[in-house]
C-alpha cells in the first residue's frame, strides 16, 4: 500500500509559511531591511540657547519634541560645560533643564538630537498626552475687537462646512487684511497671525492650539521655529500653516513645540533666545533597528543581544544550512561525487576562516603531504583512534610550518591556525587514504575534486552579502532552506550528470528505429 505524501507536503508548506511569515513580522516590527547596506536618513538637530546671566543661580528650561509625527528620536544629549542637565517629563511635556549655582555674563547652551526621518505616522484619535477629547478655550474680547471677531467668523462660516474649510477661510481673510477691515483691526490688535487664528477658532468653539515647527534643510544654521496652528476636527489634530494655508504635516517639518508651557524659560538671566542648526546624515538601518527596538520580542529572541564573540559564532552556524543545501543539490540533483556526505560544508567553513585562494592552496598542499604521511602510518598498524590523533598532530606541525614559512616570505594570508580546520583536514586525509586503498587513485581525484568544487560553491554562496545578512538577521529563513532540502530528498529522477551518460544510448536507439 502506497503511503500518502500529503502529510509530507503539508510539513514542507508549513515550514515555508512559518519561515516567511516570521521573517516578514520581524521586518515589520523591527524595521530590519531585507537587503544589506540599506541606509536610513537621520537629521542631526542642534538647539542653541543664548542668554545673559546675572550673577547668581541659573535655571533654563527648553521644551523638547515628544514623538513628533513622521520622526522618531534616535539619540539626544546636551553639551554645556559647567551646567547640570536633565530631561524632565511632566504632564506629558518633555523639557530639558540646565542648572548652575552661579553664572554671569553671556551664556550658551547646546542640545543635540538625532531624528529618524520617514517613520510612518501613527493615527491616534487624541494626542498621547490627552485622556479625553480637547475642549475649546473660553476667551474674552474687548470692544470693538469682539464685534470684529464675530463678524469675521460669521462671514467665514457662511463659506465653510467643516473645521478644515473654516480654518482655510480664516487664513485667506487674515492673509489679505486690505480687503477685510475686521481682519485688519484684529491683526493690529493681536499682532501674530497664528495667535489670532488660534483665538478665532476657539471663539468658534473649535479646540485649537499654537504649535511651533522646524523646517529641515540640509546644512542650515541659525534657524528659528515657525509658528503654526493645530485645530481639532473631532477625531484628530490637523496642522495648518497660517502663512500659506497649507494643511497637514510636510515631510521636512519637525514639530518641536506642541501646546503646553512656553518654549523657553530662563530664570536668573535675560535677553534669551533659541536658534537651530541642522544637517542630514545617513545611518545603517541595522544599527537603527538594534538601537530602537532592543525591547522587541524579536530582538530578545535574536542573537544581536549576545556578546560580539558569541554573535560571530552564531553568524557562522546560521550559514551551515545554506552550505548543506548546496551539497544536497550537487549530490542529488547534479549527481556529483564527494568525499563524505557533508565534508564539503566543513571544508567551506574552513575557507571562511582562511579566505578562498590561500585556503585552497594550503588545503591541497597539506592534504597531499598528509596522504604521504598516512601511507607511512599504514605500515605501523595503528588503531583508528591513534591514527587519527597522529594525523591531527602532524597536521598541526604542517600548518604551523606553512604559516611560518609564508610569514617569512611575506605572505601574511596563510592558513588560520585554529582547531576547527585542523580536525577537518585530518578527517579528510583519513577518508582520502581509505578511498585510495579501496578504490584507487582515480576515485580519490574524482571525489576529492568533487568535494573541493562543492566546497568552493558553498563558500561562494555563504560569502554573498545577502546570504550573510539574511541568515544572521532572519534566522527563521533557514526553515525555508529546510523545506527545500526535504523536497530535494524526495527527488528520484535522473541526475544531471546521468543525462550525458545516457545521451549516447539515446542516439543508438534512434539509429535502430526503422
Amino acid at each position: 500500500m502506497t503511503q500518502s505524501r500529503a502529510p509530507f507536503y503539508l510539513i514542507v508548506i508549513g515550514l515555508v509559511v512559518a519561515g516567511l511569515l516570521t521573517a516578514w513580522a520581524r521586518h515589520h516590527e523591527m524595521e530590519l531591511p531585507f537587503l544589506p547596506g540599506e541606509q536610513r536618513p537621520v537629521w542631526l538637530v542642534e538647539a542653541r540657547v543664548d542668554f545673559e546671566a546675572a550673577e547668581g543661580q541659573v535655571l533654563v528650561s527648553l521644551d523638547l519634541p515628544d514623538r513628533p509625527p513622521g520622526f522618531r528620536l534616535y539619540t539626544e544629549h546636551a553639551t554645556s560645560p559647567g551646567y547640570g542637565f536633565s530631561i524632565i517629563e511632566q504632564s506629558g511635556d518633555r523639557r530639558g533643564e540646565w542648572s548652575k549655582r552661579s553664572a554671569a555674563g553671556e551664556q550658551t547652551l547646546y542640545y543635540k538630537a538625532q531624528f529618524i526621518a520617514g517613520v510612518p505616522e501613527r493615527e491616534p484619535l487624541l494626542d498621547d498626552r490627552e485622556e479625553e477629547a480637547p475642549r475649546a478655550r473660553s476667551l474674552y474680547w474687548e470692544e470693538p475687537q469682539d464685534t470684529a471677531a464675530d463678524q469675521l467668523l460669521s462671514q467665514a462660516l457662511e463659506t465653510s462646512s467643516s473645521t478644515e474649510s473654516l480654518t482655510r477661510e480664516l487664513i485667506k481673510r487674515l492673509n489679505n487684511p486690505s480687503s477685510d477691515q475686521n481682519a485688519a483691526l484684529l491683526i493690529e490688535e493681536v499682532g501674530s497671525p497664528s495667535l489670532l487664528l488660534e483665538r478665532l477658532l476657539n471663539e468658534a468653539d473649535i479646540p485649537a492650539r499654537q504649535v511651533m515647527g522646524l523646517r529641515l534643510e540640509d546644512a542650515r544654521r541659525r534657524q528659528v521655529l515657525a509658528p503654526m496652528v493645530e485645530a481639532y476636527n473631532g477625531e484628530e489634530w490637523v496642522l495648518f500653516d497660517p502663512a500659506t494655508g497649507e494643511q497637514g504635516v510636510p515631510d521636512n517639518l519637525l514639530l518641536w513645540h506642541r501646546g503646553g508651557e512656553s518654549l523657553l524659560d530662563v530664570s536668573g538671566g535675560s535677553n534669551s533666545g533659541v536658534t537651530f542648526s541642522m544637517i542630514r546624515q545617513t545611518v545603517p538601518a541595522e544599527q537603527l533597528a538594534a538601537a530602537q527596538f532592543s525591547d522587541s520580542p524579536f530582538a530578545l529572541l535574536g542573537v544581536q543581544q549576545l556578546p560580539i564573540e558569541e554573535q560571530s559564532m552564531f553568524k557562522m552556524l546560521f550559514l551551515l544550512p545554506l552550505g548543506a543545501l548546496v551539497v544536497v543539490f550537487m549530490r542529488i540533483i547534479v549527481g556529483l561525487k564527494t568525499s563524505g556526505t557533508f565534508m564539503p560544508v566543513l571544508i567551506s567553513l574552513a575557507f571562511l576562516q582562511t579566505s578562498l585562494v590561500p585556503g585552497l592552496i594550503s588545503f591541497v598542499v597539506v592534504v597531499a603531504l598528509g596522504l604521504m604521511l598516512r601511507t607511512y602510518l599504514s605500515y605501523l598498524n595503528l588503531l583508528l583512534v591513534s591514527r587519527i590523533a597522529t594525523l591531527v598532530v602532524l597536521v598541526v606541525f604542517m600548518i604551523s610550518m606553512l604559516s611560518l614559512l609564508g610569514y617569512q616570505l611575506g605572505f601574511s594570508a596563510g592558513m588560520t591556525i585554529t582547531f576547527f580546520p585542523m580536525i577537518i583536514i585530518a578527517w579528510t586525509i583519513e577518508r582520502m587514504s581509505i578511498l585510495w586503498e579501496e578504490e584507487g587513485p582515480r576515485e580519490v581525484v574524482v571525489q576529492g575534486g568533487g568535494s573541493l568544487l562543492v566546497a568552493v560553491l558553498a563558500y561562494l554562496m555563504m560569502k554573498l552579502p545577502v546570504a550573510n545578512h539574511l541568515s544572521f538577521n532572519f534566522p527563521e529563513l533557514n526553515l525555508v532552506i529546510l523545506a527545500l532540502i526535504m523536497l530535494m530528498g524526495q527527488y528520484t529522477g535522473y541526475k544531471l550528470s546521468e543525462l550525458r551518460r545516457f545521451r549516447s544510448m539515446e542516439a543508438v536507439m534512434e539509429d535502430k528505429q526503422p
